[in-house]
C-alpha cells in the first residue's frame, strides 16, 4: 500500500483490496485479524502483514474458532472484532460461530473469500453465494462488487456492527476485486455517540422504584459494551438494590459485595415485586421476563454452596473444583465457560471480581466457543490469568485448536471436567424416559494427553486432593496446560429449567 502526502497520510491510500479494508479496520480500532488459511483471501493477509504497524495474524485450526477468537476479543476489548474466512466451506464453517455473536449481540465483522464473479455459473472453485445463508444470522450480509468500494463497505460494515442492538456482519468480496488495486480517502474515524436518557421514562422509572417493596436490578452484557459498569455500580449502592448479574455483567459488584445476590437468584426473583433488567434480553435464562409470586423459579439455597464446594467425595463432585479454583483466581482473571452441565456449575460457584471478565456460548449455546474465547482472551489480557472451563462433550468439538495456542504463545488454563456423558442431555432423558441413549462418551479420555500431543501440556486428576496441586502447576507452566478432572457422571446440575 502507498501513501500520497504526508498532510493526507491518514487520509488517502492506494492497494490492493485487502489492504484498503485492514487501513480501514485499523481506523475503527481493530486489533487482530483471526483466520485459517485460504487462497481465496491472501490479499487480507497481506494488509495485515504490511500495514504499518503491522495487524497481528492469528491463524487457527477451524473458522468457527477464527469466529469464536473474533468474538471473544470484541467482547473483552468492546471493539469489533475481524475474522477472515476463505470461500465456500470456509465460509458455511463458520456459520454456527456467527449465529452465536448473533445471539449474544456482539460486534463482529466477517470477510469473506468468494469465487470470481467473472466467472460465475462456471464452476469455479468453491462458487457459492454465501449472504443468503448469513442473512439470517446477521446484521447485513453483502457482497463488494468493486475494490473502490471496499474500505466504504468495510467501515460501514463496522459501524454497524457496533451500533446497538450489536451483532455481528459480513461482507465477502470477489477473488479478482480483492486483488485488484485503488486508490481511496479512508472514512474519518468515528465520534463516540452521544446518548442522552428519556427523561420522561426514567420519571417512570423512579416512581415505579419510590413504590416498590423487593425491587431487583439485573445486570447484563450491554452494561459492559457500553462502558456503563461504574454507573451502573453507583445506580445500584445509591438506591440499595439487590443484583443479579449475568454475561459479561458479572463483576460489576465484586465477589462478595452486599448488594449482590446471583447465588440467589431464584429467592429473589421469587419473592421481588419489581425486576429492573439493564442489558440483558428477556430469554430463558431469566424465565422470559416471568419474575415473582407462583410465577417465580424455585428458591436456590445458598447455604448449601460451601458443603460441595469442599466435598472429598469419590469420584469427584464437580463443584470441589470450584472450590478449588476460586482460591487462586486473581482479580483480573477472564474465566470462560464452554459446556453443560460443568459451566452450570462455573456459573454458580464462580463469581468475578471485575466486569468483563467472564465470557460463555450465551442464549443459543453452542458448544466449542472455548478455544477462540481463550486465544482472544489472552490477546486481550497478555499478563492476567485466563482459564477456561471446558465439558468433556465441549471438548470434542474445539480441542484442536490447543495448537493455535501453542503455535502463537498463548498460555491458558484449560480445566476440563470429564464425566464421561453429555450431562446436560443424560438427566433429563433419563427423567423423561426412564433411560439415555446417545448421551454416552468415553470415559476417563486423555484429553491432557491430547493436549500434551499438541505441544501444550497438562495431567489427569482422579481424586479430590489433586485438584488443587494440579491447578497451582498449571497456572506456573505458561503454556497452554489442561488438567482433565475426572468427576462423578452421577452429578447433575439442579437446574430449574431446560430452556425449552
Amino acid at each position: 500500500m502507498t501513501e500520497t502526502t504526508r498532510t493526507e497520510r491518514q487520509a488517502k491510500v492506494e492497494g490492493h483490496g485487502g489492504a484498503l479494508a485492514v487501513a480501514v479496520a485499523r481506523r475503527r480500532g481493530v486489533s487482530a485479524m483471526f483466520t485459517l488459511s485460504g487462497a481465496h483471501v491472501f490479499p487480507l493477509y497481506d494488509g495485515a502483514v504490511k500495514a504499518d504497524p503491522p495487524l497481528p495474524l492469528i491463524d487457527v485450526r477451524h473458522e468457527q474458532t477464527a469466529v469464536f477468537a473474533a468474538e471473544g476479543l470484541a467482547k473483552l476489548t468492546r471493539v469489533p472484532g475481524l475474522a477472515v474466512v476463505t470461500a465456500g466451506p470456509g465460509v458455511t464453517n463458520s456459520v454456527s460461530a456467527v449465529t452465536t455473536a448473533w445471539f449474544n449481540g456482539s460486534p463482529l465483522l466477517v470477510l469473506g473469500g468468494r469465487a470470481p464473479q467473472a466467472r460465475w455459473g462456471s464452476g469455479s472453485l468453491q462458487e457459492l453465494d454465501h449472504p443468503p445463508l448469513l442473512a439470517p444470522v446477521t446484521k447485513r450480509a453483502a457482497t463488494v462488487h468493486r475494490v473502490g468500494d471496499i474500505a466504504a463497505e468495510v467501515d460501514a460494515a463496522l459501524a454497524l456492527a457496533d451500533q446497538p442492538h450489536r451483532g455481528p456482519v459480513f461482507l465477502d468480496v470477489p477473488i479478482e476485486q480483492l486483488f485488484s488495486s485503488a486508490a481511496v480517502t479512508l472514512p474519518d474515524p468515528p465520534a463516540p455517540p452521544a446518548r442522552e436518557p428519556d427523561g420522561d421514562a426514567l420519571a417512570r422509572v423512579a416512581a415505579l422504584l419510590g413504590g416498590a417493596q423487593r425491587p431487583v436490578l439485573v445486570l447484563g452484557s450491554d452494561v459492559w459494551a457500553d462502558h456503563a459498569e461504574q454507573a451502573a455500580r453507583r445506580a445500584a449502592e445509591a438506591l440499595g438494590l439487590p443484583v443479579i448479574a449475568n454475561g459479561l455483567g458479572r463483576g460489576v459488584l465484586p465477589a462478595g459485595h452486599e448488594l449482590l445476590v446471583t447465588r440467589a437468584r431464584s429467592l429473589a426473583f421469587g419473592a421481588a415485586d419489581l425486576v429492573i433488567v439493564a442489558g440483558a434480553p428477556l430469554d430463558f435464562r431469566l424465565g422470559y421476563g416471568a419474575f415473582g409470586g407462583s410465577s417465580g423459579q424455585p428458591a436456590r439455597v445458598v447455604q448449601l454452596d460451601q458443603e460441595v464446594l469442599a466435598s472429598d467425595a469419590g469420584p469427584v463432585h464437580p463443584a470441589r473444583i470450584y472450590g478449588e479454583l476460586r482460591k487462586l483466581l486473581a482479580d483480573d482473571a477472564v474465566v470462560i465457560g464452554d459446556g453443560g452441565d460443568f459451566v452450570s456449575f462455573a456459573g454458580r460457584y464462580i463469581e468475578p471480581a471485575q466486569p468483563g471478565s467472564w465470557l460463555d456460548p450465551g442464549p443459543y449455546g453452542c458448544l466449542g466457543t472455548g478455544l477462540g474465547y481463550a486465544i482472544a482472551a489472552r490477546m486481550a489480557r497478555p499478563e492476567g490469568q485466563v482459564v477456561l472451563l471446558l465439558g468433556d462433550g465441549a471438548a470434542g468439538l474445539s480441542l484442536m485448536d490447543v495448537d493455535s495456542l501453542v503455535r502463537h504463545r498463548l498460555p491458558v488454563v484449560i480445566v476440563c471436567g470429564n464425566n464421561g456423558a453429555w450431562g446436560l442431555e443424560k438427566h433429563p432423558m433419563r427423567m423423561f424416559y426412564g433411560y439415555d441413549v446417545a448421551a454416552d462418551l468415553q470415559p476417563g479420555c486423555r484429553y491432557d494427553q491430547v493436549a500434551q500431543a499438541l505441544g501444550g501440556a497438562g495431567e489427569l486428576v482422579t481424586t479430590a486432593d489433586g485438584i488443587a496441586p494440579a491447578l497451582r502447576r498449571a497456572f506456573d507452566a505458561g503454556v497452554p496446560y489442561l488438567v482433565n478432572v475426572v468427576t462423578d457422571p452421577e452429578v447433575a446440575y439442579p437446574r430449574a429449567t431446560t430452556g425449552l
